[in-house]
């Protein structure tokens, strides 16, 4: 009851590092497109080492048009999400890639051709009470906001929503480092092809110190979530896994503060207490089932 719904939350709490890592990544001179491209690289690197460490069997291709469409979405999240952040404060592009909440609930409930329970339509409603405070955008004046930016952000949203439904999909006689492996591989040619592939022979990546970061990206806004959420997703589902990974938000705002020195109001506090119980709503209620 608690294992895999507890595997999802740690997969989202992984990726509400990724923005802070990113501004880190920024102020120490480089680019959101180095800095995402280092992710994938180091990412697809640890993939090798773990799948070289676990599989003892050949690697399969079976398949593998699920695993190209789960890379592909993998790394243009990453990538729009980046994007997003050039025109938009942390906190709004984090309630923006946020939205894959009730975007998730509404590709599960057109897969099943079902209506969300009651419970989960209260749990979004409980979400989205303490999204705006707990991301400190009350009393901020978006009007002066791009419209790229709302548009790389919700464009991430999807592509989010969209990875989930599809890493959702079993694929059988394919063990879990091998997924891995195949998705981070196809997430590093999208990246590739749209970023700045040139920084892992000028120099950037290692020479400058690049890949500090892109460890610790690869770690975080890799690995771990793709490794957890191919696990626990199929458990899951699509519409509760949605919900809890809504824990992604809470994470990002107390790393920004701890890490970025960002300041906290007791507001935010309320929102993110607000967030966390929508989000165990529906595990306690279908648990007391």
């Amino acid at each position: 009851m608690w294992l895999y719904p507890l595997l999802v939350v740690l997969a989202a709490s992984s990726y509400g590092l990724v923005s802070t890592i990113i501004k880190l990544a920024i102020q120490s001179g480089f680019s959101v497109s180095e800095a995402i491209t280092s992710q994938f690289f180091i990412g697809f690197c640890i993939a090798i080492c773990i799948f070289l460490l676990t599989n003892r069997a050949k690697i399969s291709f079976n398949g593998v048009r699920i695993l190209i469409l789960a890379g592909g979405l993998t790394g243009l999240t990453n990538i729009f999400y980046g994007r997003s952040l050039i025109y938009l404060p942390a906190s709004l592009a984090v309630v923006l890639l946020f939205q894959f909440t009730w975007i998730g609930m509404l590709i599960s409930c057109i897969a099943k051709r079902q209506l969300p329970s009651r419970i989960e339509f209260i749990s979004l409603f409980v979400l989205f009470a303490g999204t705006i405070p707990a991301a400190g955008l009350i009393d901020v004046d978006l009007t002066q906001i791009p419209i790229q930016g709302w548009l790389w952000g919700l464009t991430a949203a999807l592509c989010f929503s969209l990875f989930l439904f599809v890493n959702s999909k079993p694929i059988k006689s394919m063990n879990t480092s091998n997924r891995l492996l195949l998705v981070s591989f196809f997430a590093f040619i999208t990246t590739a092809v749209f970023q700045s592939p040139e920084i892992i022979w000028n120099g950037t990546l290692f020479s400058e110190g690049l890949w500090v970061y892109g460890l610790a990206l690869g770690l975080f806004g890799m690995i771990i979530p793709v490794y957890l959420f191919t696990i626990a997703v199929p458990k899951v589902g699509l519409g509760m896994s949605s919900i809890l990974s809504a824990f992604e938000l809470p994470i990002a705002v107390m790393v920004s503060v701890l890490l970025l020195s960002e300041i906290v109001t007791p507001l935010q506090i309320v929102g993110i207490v607000i967030i966390i119980m929508g989000i165990i709503l529906p595990t306690v209620f279908n648990k007391k089932l």
